[in-house]
């Protein structure tokens, strides 16, 4: 393979509180931390990983690319992590969806999904 995902970077305004809630909502730890960025991933090696980096303006508008997540037992997953300080957000999805908007502390929109055992179900 000629290019792999490295990191996700993520722009932010509190560099350790936005690492600290992806690491509990992954299982993730930090793996790099300086005033100019934070590295989370699983471990040293393993790819892809996420990097904050500081920005000085607030979140607008919605997010162009997302996170979705899959769990064991999605309603279970939504709870710990709106306890980790995200939110439910309505972003237009109805009561239909098999998925559920969060925002994480500072605005960014990601999707937790019913259990999923293939890109393609």
């Amino acid at each position: 393979m000629a290019v792999s995902l490295y990191h996700l970077a993520v722009d932010a305004h509190d560099l350790p509180l936005m690492a600290r809630f992806w690491s509990a909502v992954l299982d993730w730890k930090i793996l790099y931390e300086d005033e100019h960025e934070i590295v989370i991933g699983a471990h040293e090696t393993a790819l892809p990983g996420m990097c904050f980096l500081p920005v000085p303006e607030e979140k607008t508008v919605k997010n162009r690319l997302h996170i979705d997540l899959t769990p064991d037992d999605q309603a279970a997953e939504v709870e710990r992590i709106i306890a980790l300080g995200a939110r439910r957000l309505d972003v237009g999805q109805g009561p239909e969806s098999t998925w559920v908007v969060l925002a994480d502390p500072e605005g960014n929109e990601f999707c937790v999904l019913r259990p999923k055992r293939t890109l393609t179900d």
